[in-house]
């Protein structure tokens, strides 16, 4: 029975963080912690729970179920379950994340020296996305390329700046602004949807287990044993990058005072902190960051339309990496105003469906308990990507009324009372057959 070699093991662990880490990553938490002020270690733990402990939760659920989506959701039924997954691929896919990649790193390592225009753009992203294509080709090579190559060239150029960001502070902490001064963590909760790490998470499962496969392991229970250490690994790793751009962030005002985003931030803070050279620096940081994020998701994406569609593999990976270059060229804001909406409405029942997953067993009818607190998750979503949306006007007046509104977090207590219900319903069942 073959196991992975420690070597193997930490590689893989380096493989699961450096997937994770791209554009939103680095790019929040910066502005978080600016608009937060001195209320920012209590949205820094709202953020932590959104950006790191779902997305290690979501890769122990998939690793006992083969790392599909299909499979953790299949509760829902046959038609949601694929709905669910392919708007999940297609978010964190080619529509947002991926595209998004091209163009921070686009926007925050190189504009600088190309300018702004459209067209500096357009020949980055054919380059970047050349680059993502030729990796993405082959899937099995990921353990070797990203795992042992540039997964660990990502790691010391975060811990660069992450030992920077302590060591050379830049300034007085500001007071806290807009929903950071009365609910800074569940400002930071909602906050933590747009690195989009849960929804990438549910794509990179398959990666995951692809590249432990890619060793000759076959035992599930191995298999399920690295995917844990590995997302254990990924989890410390995300902890200690967020804790340090939040450090980044938090006096920022002096570099980068009422900054639009936090690629603003990032810029000023490595000129800042290390002149001139900072900024080859920081373009080479975010270059490698989103270069393995947008690799990581085109090979989760080619890898579960091919099982959908029959179509070849390669095939794929030219597809999307083309509609990726073309979204990309829309532009970081126009992105992120489009992004925010739609994760609004897909998070809740994404988070619905990974944690009711451990409960399974518990359950006579698991269908009855996980579709229905989904549902109402989803139905409430609607109303958070409404709301994002500013559409506010149009919704009915009591909805302003719900616990939680303010928040952005009105579907978690109808979630909890629906899920109370459903399983009182199921017990019942149980002890009438």
């Amino acid at each position: 029975m073959n196991q992975l070699r420690t070597g193997d093991i930490i590689a893989l662990g380096f493989m699961t963080f450096a997937l994770f880490i791209g554009a939103g990553n680095i790019i929040f938490p910066p502005i978080v912690a600016q608009q937060a002020g001195e209320h920012v270690w209590l949205a820094a733990f709202g953020f932590l729970i959104t950006a790191v402990g779902l997305p290690v939760i979501t890769i122990m659920a998939l690793s006992r179920m083969q790392g599909s989506i299909e499979i953790i959701s299949s509760p829902l039924g046959r038609f949601s379950s694929l709905l669910l997954t392919i708007v999940c691929y297609l978010t964190v896919g080619p529509l947002f994340a991926t595209p998004r990649t091209a163009t921070v790193s686009y926007e925050i390592g190189f504009a600088p020296y190309f300018g702004t225009s459209s067209s500096s753009l357009f020949i980055y992203s054919i380059i970047y996305f050349v680059f993502v294509m030729a990796v993405s080709l082959y899937p099995n090579k990921l353990l070797d390329t990203v795992g042992h190559v540039l997964a660990p060239l990502k790691i010391i150029a975060l811990a660069i700046l992450g030992i920077a960001a302590f060591a050379i502070p830049t300034g007085m902490i500001s007071p806290p602004i807009n929903n950071y001064i009365a609910s800074p963590i569940s400002e930071g909760f909602v906050s933590g949807y747009l690195t989009m790490d849960t929804l990438g998470a549910l794509v990179f499962g398959i990666v995951i287990i692809q590249a432990i496969h890619s060793r000759g392991v076959t035992d599930s229970k191995l298999i399920t044993k690295y995917a844990i250490i590995a997302s254990l690994i990924a989890g410390l790793g995300l902890t200690l990058v967020y804790i340090s751009l939040f450090k980044l962030g938090l006096g920022s005002h002096e570099v980068a005072a009422n900054a639009d985003n936090g690629a603003i931030i990032l810029h000023a803070y490595v000129q800042h902190a290390f002149g001139d050279y900072g900024s080859y620096f920081l373009t080479g940081l975010i270059f490698l960051a989103c270069m393995v994020t947008a690799i990581g998701l085109t090979c989760a994406c080619a890898e579960y339309f091919t099982e959908l569609t029959g179509l070849p593999y390669k095939l794929l990976v030219f597809i999307l990496t083309g509609l990726s270059l073309l979204i990309s060229n829309l532009g970081l804001t126009k992105l992120i105003a489009f992004s925010v909406p739609v994760l609004s409405a897909i998070y809740p029942p994404a988070i619905v469906v990974i944690m009711l997953s451990f409960f399974w067993k518990y359950w006579k009818k698991p269908s009855l308990v996980v579709g229905s607190v989904t549902a109402i998750a989803f139905f409430f979503g609607i109303i958070e990507a409404i709301k994002a949306a500013g559409f506010e006007t149009y919704l009915p007046t009591f909805i302003e009324q719900l616990p939680l509104n303010e928040q952005n977090l009105a579907w978690l207590l109808p979630s909890l009372i629906v899920l109370v219900f459903a399983i009182v319903i199921d017990r019942v069942i149980t002890i009438k057959n």
